[in-house]
């Protein structure tokens, strides 16, 4: 199972960006995907996340710039990120629960991405 992030890159403040998580492998079904972040000398934290059934949630910092979505048909995962600011800087990870197809069984478990570089400039 791989998790292959794109989309991240250098944009101006007030810019805008989506990135992408593309999951692969032996899925039989994917439940909640979230992206997080780490920027310098930070822990890593939850940016949004959505759930299986379309419920969505979002860091306070994030409310209203950033939109998370997902297309099932493409195991895809996506942050569209507009009026991004300075503090948006970080590598963003996106993060999979995955229950995987091992064909006589089933079993759940997350995966990472590899992470992508997002860096706002002022």
């Amino acid at each position: 199972v791989q998790l292959q992030a794109s989309g991240g890159g250098l944009v101006q403040a007030g810019g805008s960006l989506r990135l992408s998580c593309a999951a692969s492998g032996s899925i039989f079904s994917i439940n909640a995907m979230g992206w997080y972040r780490q920027a310098p000398g930070n822990q890593r934290e939850l940016v949004a996340i959505t759930s299986s059934g379309g419920s969505t949630n979002y860091a306070d910092s994030v409310k209203g710039r950033f939109t998370i979505s997902r297309d099932n048909a493409k195991n895809t995962l996506y942050l569209q990120m507009n009026s991004l600011k300075p503090e948006d800087t970080a590598v963003y990870y996106c993060n999979a629960d995955l229950t995987l197809d091992r064909g006589s069984y089933r079993v759940r478990a997350t995966y990472w991405g590899q992470g992508t570089l997002v860096t706002v400039s002022s």
